[in-house]
């Protein structure tokens, strides 16, 4: 009886190494879910802020979440310019309006308001033209109605959390494939 389950621990622990040593094999899949295919490395460029409403450190700090994003999730090595794979683009709009209205005192006032913030990304896959895009992305978040844009463009953890939306959303659309 021992034996039998010796051998079926056994059974199913070569089958589990077997299986790890034959997507080993595959270099373009990782665990992560990522296909860069023959691509070994990486290149993004500044996003530029192109929104007439956007802090000036929105393009420095969606850079560096960007592109520690990718080196994070990924094994393509980061350089200046002439990556394999290319990121180039700019944020086109950062807007906040009111996202629900209430009526307080008589008045119509917002309840809330949004902030919606889009990314126009042109990514460039030398190793394989095809995978090419141009695509504006987005993301929102609401924020309490008694906030106003100064209270919103310093609550950097929501921000972010926008931001980081629209950075795994082109992830995804570029080298996870979905």
């Amino acid at each position: 009886m021992i034996w039998n389950k010796c051998k079926s621990a056994i059974s199913y622990g070569l089958l589990a190494v077997s299986f790890l040593f034959s997507v080993a094999g595959c270099s373009v899949y990782s665990f992560t879910g990522t296909n860069t295919g023959t691509a070994k490395t990486i290149s993004i460029q500044t996003f530029s802020n192109n929104a007439a409403n956007g802090p000036s450190s929105i393009s420095q700090q969606f850079t560096e979440d960007f592109k520690d994003f990718f080196q994070r999730n990924t094994t393509l090595k980061l350089v200046p310019r002439d990556g394999d794979l290319q990121f180039e683009g700019a944020i086109i709009s950062y807007d906040i309006a009111p996202a629900a209205i209430e009526k307080q005192d008589g008045r119509d006032q917002a309840g809330s308001n949004r902030l919606t913030i889009q990314v126009r990304v042109k990514y460039t896959n030398t190793t394989d033209p095809s995978q090419d895009f141009e695509q504006t992305f987005q993301s929102q978040d609401d924020f309490p109605g008694s906030q106003d844009a100064a209270q919103i463009n310093a609550d950097q953890t929501k921000v972010r959390g926008i931001t980081r939306t629209i950075i795994s959303n082109v992830f995804n659309k570029s080298v996870a494939n979905w």
